[in-house]
């Protein structure tokens, strides 16, 4: 099964640097998560450590890599018709806002929370417990692509809308008086 309009290749190589994207912080939460040393100190250091942390870590892992997959389905046929094997919906049309509303929501989210975290004056990385020296740069490399992430999402749900006959814009729409 394919698209119903061919997909542009800049959509889904966007499509998955979103997936590539969430790669190095899970990875980062993971080794975290077995205990590797990532330069945590005081009360942070004791809070992040456990199995606690461990099933938190995994729990953020896997709800993050799923989200990022779901944008797969922009650029795949499962983002717009139900597969044929999901009972009694298999085969039948997505609606487009269905799936235009959630991913520009989630993509909208993940680029406040990124901006937030980032930007944010005395924010969590301004936290003396945080990591800092090698241990903070090797945090940083891994969360900087995540800064990518929404708007990555943003770009291919964009892209997805316009594939599926949504107007994006009112430059693209003909004016009453020219329709005859």
């Amino acid at each position: 099964m394919a698209t119903a309009q061919p997909v542009p290749r800049w959509a889904v190589v966007a499509a998955w640097a979103t997936v590539w994207c969430t790669i190095p912080s899970a990875l980062w939460r993971i080794a975290a998560g077995f205990g590797a040393d990532v330069g945590f100190t005081g009360v942070l250091g004791e809070a992040y450590r456990g199995p606690d942390f461990l099933l938190y870590v995994w729990m953020l892992t896997a709800v993050s890599q799923a989200a990022a997959l779901l944008t797969l389905g922009l650029v795949r046929p499962w983002g717009e018709r139900v597969p044929s094997w999901v009972p009694r919906l298999g085969g039948r049309s997505i609606p487009p806002p269905a799936v235009i509303t959630p991913a520009l929501l989630g993509a909208l989210a993940v680029t406040a929370l990124c901006m937030m975290v980032a930007l944010a004056p005395n924010g969590p990385l301004d936290n003396p417990d945080f990591p800092h020296g090698t241990a903070g740069m090797i945090m940083n490399l891994c969360y900087a692509p995540l800064l990518a992430w929404g708007p990555l999402v943003i770009a291919v749900t964009i892209a997805y809308a316009r594939r599926r006959g949504i107007r994006t814009s009112t430059a693209n729409r003909t004016s009453p008086a020219t329709q005859s």
